[in-house]
Order: C-alpha cells, then sequence, then structure tokens
C-alpha cells in the first residue's frame, strides 16, 4: 500500500504539494500545529500513485512517500 506521510509538526503549509498533487488529494487542515502554522494532509491514501511530485517539490522536505515493494 502506498502511504504519503507528512511530519506536521514542521509543515509551514506553503501550499506547493497541494498545487503538484496530479491526484488533488491533499488539502490544507483546518487545524495549527505547535508553530502556527496550517499544515497539509491527505484526503485519500488510496488514490495517490506514488509519484513523489509532492515529496520533490516541498522546500522543508516534510514529506515521505513510502511505495510498496515490488515482487518478482
Amino acid at each position: 500500500m502506498i502511504r504519503v506521510q507528512f511530519h506536521e509538526e514542521t509543515c509551514k503549509g506553503c501550499g506547493l504539494c497541494v498545487s503538484v498533487c496530479p491526484q488533488q488529494i491533499i488539502q490544507t487542515a483546518d487545524r495549527m500545529n505547535a508553530k502556527g502554522y496550517q499544515p497539509v494532509e491527505v484526503v485519500n491514501q488510496e488514490a495517490c500513485t506514488s509519484c513523489t511530485a509532492c515529496a520533490r517539490m516541498c522546500p522543508d522536505a516534510v514529506i515521505s512517500v513510502f511505495r510498496p515493494k515490488k515482487t518478482a
């Protein structure tokens, strides 16, 4: 299963990942993190294609994309 993880405590909510996600599954959260920023969140993990566009665009490297291991 593909999984995208945002490190909310260091996310500044810049929204760059939101704008580059081809599946449009990332949105700004309604809550604030400890630093006073609105972090982003994935609203539909199952729709993620693991393209890593969000992780590559993030200026603070707060996004990790985990892909399933390929089987032979």
